[in-house]
């Protein structure tokens, strides 16, 4: 039966399914008193029956781990409850037509058939490359001309607006951006038309209310978004877009598909809802005051260091870089927003006399502690910090490193301490306002690499955030030109939404950032609870999308070093050899007939231990949703604390049949994500070499620094 039928049959019309294609299980049910006997039948229905592929072998262990799961209570990492998994019961009471909630939804058995037409042999073939190569095809990038040809429109458009804007401020008065008396409409229009290309402008122009974002969109959002829309700002949820943003987006009606761009500007029904009470999902980042953190780690006081390994920490400055160039409908942080920790108001953010001294405190604990080699500096944004603070706080870390050396001379061997090795800086402003990267910011950067790689720094990474191929715009493009041409490298994460999960959408944002000498760094499955509802993707998507399409970008471990090596030697200092990545890493794809480079890896950032791809499915909700039991990533350190967390599980936001339903509304076939079922497990795969840390020259102490840990355990 097709997906799409499947997905809209009633109790009544999907009982009948069961009957017509696997009516063993409806006889069994029907024989059995109790749901210990129906256990017990399926149990000699899968010891009995005749397994004739290694699907139909994986689908048996996978209902057994349902049987042996039935029944138990596990503890939801996420949201800190325990609950009972009652899969197989309710199986039992829909069958027998003793279902008590016949309000529940039909998904929890149509996975479950599935599972059973698994058991069969059935294998769903998987898509040809040139399936694979269509699919990505399809999808347009903020280079090609026809989507330019609207966006040049949508800036026509939003000038005229602007000057509106300009004029009707006269009793407030931007100091740099205003009009002066007598000016023309044709001197004002050429003066807005040179604004566009400063950063500041449209951080000083944002939108920031209901009204004037369906203005800025030709009043092309309907009536109840912008009901919705009103909701979000009486409960106090921020707004902020920037013109050149919101100019990506098509109010046409015809041309490209602009969905991913467009659910992280506009808010969804459970995000409005939720606001006020969202919980952070970040155990880790609930700081205490004396108190360790969820992964078993002392920090400052406040908020300005997150950490969850034992070699990286989060630096987050009390600048501007708490502030971000737009606010993602499906932010991580928004729990920081709702807090308001993170806000939109620049005056409010600009570094206090008080900021130097705590920024040195904060290099202290960097400096003195015993495993601690990255640093990522972010927020917020990290680019959002004007050039001289960010100067400042470069100089800070690269002052903290050289005592840290220094004071290494004095450590034997084998009690010496971690050094920094990596830089980062965590920043959407390529995509959010490319802009920003000025010749004063290229500069720092510059500077900063050259003096940090005297001292043994081996790794400058700005570490940005692409969403899909549309926001690679001329503008962006340039953007990464210049911070290449100071010696960094660009890694992008991408936040797997449901409109980014799209077939192709991912392989062929890889394909155009690997282009322009970009490499990917992580996959990241949605995280959250209710508020994220309308955005969140399954992980069996993540792990279809791994296996049947991010395969044909896979290298072996030969090309895999040699790509390593083309960005490791990245430390030339003439501007021709710094520039050249982009043209190296489509050499390299063009070589190894690669369409794309798979340097990034699928994960769930699972709450206080980190990231993981490795689960399996033990059971699902009423509602359909599944139940994972993940294990941590083995390919990494971890704090000492999951050793006493016991199995991981988490409830997954919604269900494989609603997640089909939302892309059938999106115009996409659910029969071409068929095989999405059969991804009830998952391995984290293995890290490309540039991600791991460089060898020390000495050896360092084993023993860790500001971790205190109630129990015992012992340090791997």
């Amino acid at each position: 039966m097709k997906q799409k039928k499947m997905l809209t049959l009633t109790f009544s019309q999907l009982k009948q399914v069961y009957g017509q294609e696997i009516p063993e299980i409806v006889e069994i049910a029907d024989k059995s008193s109790t749901v210990e006997d129906f256990k017990a039948g399926i149990l000699r229905l899968l010891e009995t029956c005749r397994i004739e592929n290694e699907a139909a072998e994986e689908a048996r262990e996978q209902i057994r781990l349902l049987l042996d799961y039935d029944g138990q209570n596990v503890h939801e990492l996420s949201t800190g409850q325990d609950m009972s998994v009652q899969t197989i019961r309710l199986l039992y009471e829909f069958l027998t037509g003793t279902l008590e909630n016949m309000e529940m939804p039909t998904d929890l058995f149509i996975e479950i058939f599935q599972m059973f037409k698994r058991l069969k042999g059935e294998i769903t073939p998987l898509p040809s490359p040139q399936r694979i190569k269509s699919r990505n095809d399809r999808w347009e990038t903020g280079l090609d001309e026809e989507v330019r040809e609207i966006r040049d429109e949508n800036k026509e458009r939003m000038l005229h607006l602007l000057i509106q804007k300009i004029e009707n401020r006269k009793s407030k008065p931007s100091v740099r951006f205003h009009f002066e008396e007598g000016m023309s409409y044709e001197e004002k229009y050429r003066l807005v038309s040179e604004w566009w290309n400063d950063f500041r402008f449209h951080l000083a122009m944002a939108v920031k209310s209901p009204g004037e974002l369906n203005r800025f969109l030709g009043n092309s959002l309907s009536s109840e978004t912008m009901y919705l829309l009103y909701r979000a700002r009486k409960k106090g949820m921020p707004f902020f877009a920037t013109p050149y943003y919101l100019s990506l987006l098509n109010i046409t009606g015809y041309g490209y598909n602009d969905e991913a761009i467009r659910s992280y500007i506009l808010y969804s029904p459970r995000l409005v809802e939720t606001y006020g009470n969202i919980r952070a999902w970040e155990k880790e980042d609930i700081v205490e005051v004396g108190k360790p953190n969820a992964a078993g780690w002392l920090l400052p006081d406040g908020h300005n260091i997150h950490r969850r390994y034992p070699e990286v920490a989060i630096l987050i400055p009390d600048t501007m870089g708490r502030a971000c160039g737009g606010l993602c409908a499906s932010c991580q942080r928004m729990y920081d927003f709702q807090s308001e920790r993170l806000n939109f108001e620049f005056e409010s953010l600009r570094p206090k006399e008080s900021w130097d001294r705590k920024l040195r405190r904060l290099m202290t604990y960097f400096e003195e502690d015993t495993q601690l080699r990255d640093i990522l500096i972010t927020g917020g944004d990290a680019l959002m910090s004007q050039n001289k603070t960010l100067q400042n706080i470069l100089d800070a870390v690269y002052r903290m490193a050289v005592r840290k050396q220094k004071a290494n001379l004095e450590r034997p061997e084998g009690e010496k301490y971690a050094e920094l090795q990596r830089v980062r800086l965590g920043s959407r402003l390529l995509a959010y306002l490319p802009m920003r990267i000025n010749d004063g910011l290229v500069d720092i950067l510059r500077e900063f690499k050259e003096k940090a790689s005297a001292i043994g720094v081996k790794q400058f990474i700005i570490q940005t955030h692409f969403q899909t191929p549309l926001e690679v715009t001329p503008e962006a493009k340039e953007a990464i030109r210049k911070i290449l041409s100071a010696g960094w490298i660009i890694t992008n994460q991408l936040v797997y939404t449901v409109a980014a999960s799209r077939r192709g959408h991912t392989t062929r944002l890889r394909q155009v950032l690997n282009s322009l000498g970009v490499v990917c760094y992580y996959t990241f499955s949605v995280k959250g609870f209710n508020e994220n509802y309308a955005v969140f993707a399954p992980n069996s998507r993540s792990m279809q999308e791994q296996q049947e399409e991010k395969i044909y970008g896979r290298m072996t471990p030969e090309q895999a070093e040699e790509l390593y090596k083309i960005l490791e030697t990245k430390v030339g200092t003439e501007e021709e050899t710094k520039e050249d990545v982009a043209k190296q890493l489509r050499r390299f794809m063009r070589k190894h007939h690669l369409p794309f480079l798979a340097t990034d890896r699928s994960v769930l950032n699972l709450p206080a231990i980190g990231k993981s791809m490795t689960f399996q499915l033990v059971g699902l909700t009423e509602e359909g949703k599944r139940i994972l039991r993940f294990e941590h990533d083995g390919t990494r350190h971890h704090s000492p604390i999951i050793d006493q967390m016991g199995q991981i599980y988490i409830v997954e936001n919604k269900s494989l049949a609603a997640y089909l339903r939302q892309l059938a509304k999106m115009g996409e076939d659910p029969e071409d994500y068929a095989s999405i079922w059969n991804y009830t497990k998952g391995e984290t795969e293995s890290r490309f070499s540039l991600y791991e840390y460089p060898d020390f020259p000495f050896r360092t102490t084993d023993k860790m620094s500001n971790l205190e840990i109630s129990i015992n355990v012992s340090s791997k």
